[in-house]
């Protein structure tokens, strides 16, 4: 429905509209309005592809009389070039509006529509069905107290309902209203209604969900809509508008007060606040407050808004808040009572994710998680599992692809304050965000925290020291190259030229490596990037001791080597190309690798069955196909001279 399709007019007694032109991004409006929050209910309408979310919606809204006349005929319109007649009108036209929705006669995007009865306000979020469009979904299901399920009375529990029942359980959607739509398609049979219901039950309750509500329906018709279908006489429960209205609105979590710093308001000299959404618990004017992770503390004396000052501020109010003296404070920090059980900060979590991206998530692989308004670089550490949605049941992984859903344990980069999502949806819940392209791959809900109890310590003697006592700065020559380019031969030479100049050396040769520190580990894409996660840790620790470390692996992920030069101090990371062209590496072939990959007998091998990512900018490049050895080590010293080595 476009925007402004519902214009005013004059409606029966017992509705009227609600906002009905207000988009998506001015929902804060419908909150801020003098009414009771019990009685605003949020609900979305999920389900396979097909299965009738727009037209139940469109139906519903038509029998509230909430339909103008003109936009009436627009649908009787629609209806006729689709093959529908005007006796049963195709009311999915009310809401799908973009021309790809019509075109397909599915829905593309989260469509939010808002009307009202005399028991309660609604504002309805009709998400598509389609596989693709399950991050739609998830977003919807975020702003959400309900979900109203359709399912097709032909076609019963596909698995993409499935994925949406899992996603909302996930989400801890404490009620679904399961829709069994096309009733009238199957000529209100009772038996197919108890066995879709049978089904539905059985997903409901290993999912864990607090109440089901099932209900036969003909949205085309208005079949136990708003009104009791007469050609179910077998039913004798609830229509779809009374369960809606009837349904519990989610109740607020967390008992401690939270406000997380979304904007540092200053517009002058004498006045400085700090901008947040209060959660959890109510805020006063003389209330103590520690910040977040400084654990600085203040006192509050302010509280203003938009339309004034206020002595205590509810959860879901947007405020500005006064300190009685200035403190370090930045967006994305935390203000909390001094007087409530602080939490603590963390930087490894469990988390359910639901995986959005073409990319499959893989363990090791660096991205930026953004958890309420701070964002911090992190990568998951493992997967705990991956849930078949068909089944219910979970199975070991090694990745997660599109639309998967699954558990995985998150290692950052930094702590950060961090809540369950069973304590707060605001505070547990966090994005995945690619560092590249700064699109997002998935969402998560924090299940398990887990305290940060392990510190760095500090030893008297420091890598300065050790440095010193070498007489040459720590730093790590990270050759990379296809196989057969070169490394290990060049990387020995090297090796050989700098202990003949007391250089103290550590050579760690990616063979040698797999026979100890990384023997657990294969050669899938997962293995690879946790192969070259722990021999960067492994190099910077050697660099504690001030040595030269030589490193000669494939490395063929550009991600994961820019990972290991952010694990290292500015200027040690030399990257060495070995920029060598496939023909010659395969014609060199020491090993007989390629011609075992070229017969199928080596899965993912680079330069064959995976590809290599050359370095962008390497600060030494040598085309081993021409450069000798010799040549090769010459120039990786030249460098070396530069960065205050005597060679």
């Amino acid at each position: 429905m476009p925007r402004g399709s519902l214009e005013h007019r004059e409606l029966p007694a017992n509705v009227r509209e609600l906002a009905p032109k207000l988009p998506h991004p001015q929902l804060e409006q419908v909150r801020n309005e003098r009414v009771e929050s019990s009685r605003i209910f949020r609900f979305l309408t999920c389900g396979s592809v097909g299965d009738g979310k727009s037209t139940l919606i469109g139906r519903l809204l038509e029998d509230l009389g909430l339909v103008p006349q003109g936009t009436r005929e627009n649908v009787f319109a629609g209806s006729e070039h689709r093959s529908v007649s005007r006796d049963k009108s195709d009311y999915s036209l009310l809401l799908d509006r973009l021309p790809a929705e019509r075109d397909q006669e599915i829905t593309v995007d989260v469509a939010w529509r808002y009307f009202a009865t005399p028991t309660r306000k609604f504002i309805v979020a009709d998400c598509p069905g389609h596989e693709h469009h399950t991050r739609n979904m998830v977003t919807g299901a975020s702003h959400c107290d309900a979900a109203l399920v359709l399912v097709d009375a032909r076609k019963g529990l596909l698995t993409q309902t499935r994925r949406h029942l899992a996603v909302l359980a996930m989400m801890r959607m404490r009620s679904v209203l399961v829709v069994i739509n096309k009733m009238d398609l199957m000529r209100w049979d009772h038996t197919r209604f108890d066995e879709i219901r049978r089904e539905v039950m059985e997903c409901a309750s290993q999912l864990g969900f607090a109440e089901t509500i099932i209900i036969p329906v003909s949205a085309l018709d208005g079949g136990n809509v708003v009104h009791n279908s007469s050609n179910a006489d077998w039913y004798t429960g609830r229509t779809v508008l009374q369960a809606l209205e009837t349904m519990p609105v989610r109740s607020p979590q967390g008992n401690s007060f939270r406000l997380v710093v979304q904007w540092i308001n200053s517009p002058n000299h004498d006045f400085r606040g700090i901008a947040g959404e209060v959660l959890g618990a109510t805020l006063k004017v003389g209330d103590v407050v520690r910040v977040l992770p400084s654990n600085a503390q203040a006192q509050v004396t302010r509280i203003c808004t938009f339309d004034g000052d206020l002595e205590q501020a509810r959860p879901g109010q947007a405020v500005t808040v006064v300190l009685d003296r200035e403190l370090d404070v930045a967006r994305g920090d935390w203000l909390v009572k001094s007087t409530d059980v602080a939490p603590g900060l963390a930087d490894r979590f469990e988390a359910n994710v639901v995986w959005m991206s073409e990319s499959p998530l893989v363990p090791g692989r660096r991205y930026e998680f953004q958890i309420g308004c701070t964002t911090v670089p992190g990568s998951v550490r493992r997967l705990v599992y991956r849930l078949d949605v068909s089944s219910l049941k979970t199975h070991e992984a090694m990745l997660l692809d599109c639309n998967d859903v699954g558990r995985c344990e998150i290692v950052l980069e930094r702590p950060v304050p961090v809540d369950s999502y069973v304590d707060s949806m605001q505070t547990g819940s966090l994005i995945i965000v690619d560092r590249a392209t700064l699109r997002t791959e998935g969402a998560a809900v924090i299940v398990a925290v887990a305290p940060r109890g392990v510190i760095w310590h500090d030893s008297a003697v420091d890598r300065g020291a050790r440095a010193a006592i070498k007489g040459h700065p720590p730093q790590v020559v990270w050759f990379t190259g296809l196989s057969g380019a070169g490394k290990s031969t060049i990387a020995n030479a090297l090796e050989a030229r700098l202990n003949a100049e007391s250089v103290h050396t550590m050579l760690l040769d990616g063979d040698n490596v797999r026979h100890g520190l990384n023997r657990d580990l294969g050669f899938s894409e997962a293995d690879r990037i946790e192969n070259i996660r722990r021999i960067g840790e492994a190099a910077k620790l050697m660099l504690d001791a001030g040595l030269l470390v030589i490193t000669a692996f494939i490395s063929p992920f550009r991600n994961d080597r820019q990972r290991v030069r952010d694990l290292l101090r500015e200027g040690e990371f030399l990257e060495v190309f070995l920029d060598a062209p496939l023909a010659v590496c395969e014609a060199r072939d020491p090993k007989g690798l390629y011609k075992s990959a070229r017969a199928g007998r080596i899965p993912n091998f680079t330069g064959v069955s995976q590809p290599y990512e050359p370095p962008s900018n390497p600060e030494v490049r040598i085309d081993t196909s021409t450069a000798t050895i010799s040549e090769s080590v010459q120039a990786i010293l030249a460098t070396l001279k530069t960065r205050g080595f005597h060679v």
